[in-house]
């Protein structure tokens, strides 16, 4: 079974920093793109970030500066590390794993169940 297992998820004041961890198991995921969305209650899912499997990065345009992406592929994970968190960021944060390098949802084809992060004014 594949799967895309998000850890990391929590409640921080605003200004601090927070790491999420994707792990990925059931398949290999070799030349795939990998990244991370966001929904916030009552909103529509927003592209936070993606890594191709050269390690090359792009980023919304909310978290650009704020946020960074990794991957080791050795042990099957990406990473989303946050800074300077801010109220607005307060959304489930999904790991995606797709083909092509996009910031349309629909690029990705295996979605993670999503982790909470919740900040604090």
């Amino acid at each position: 079974q594949v799967q895309l297992v998000e850890s990391g998820g929590g409640l921080v004041q605003a200004g601090g920093s927070l790491r999420l961890s994707c792990t990925a198991r059931g398949r290999s995921f070799d030349g795939y793109v990998m990244g991370w969305f966001r929904q916030a209650p009552g909103k529509m899912r927003e592209f936070v970030g993606g890594i191709t499997w050269e390690s090359n990065t792009y980023y919304g345009n909310s978290v650009k500066d704020r946020f960074t992406v990794s991957s080791d592929h050795a042990k099957n994970t990406v990473d989303l590390q946050m800074f300077l968190l801010k109220p607005e960021d307060t959304a489930v944060y999904y790991c995606v794993a797709g083909r092509i390098i996009s910031h349309s949802e629909r690029a990705f084809e295996y979605w993670g169940q999503g982790t909470h992060v919740t900040v604090s004014s």
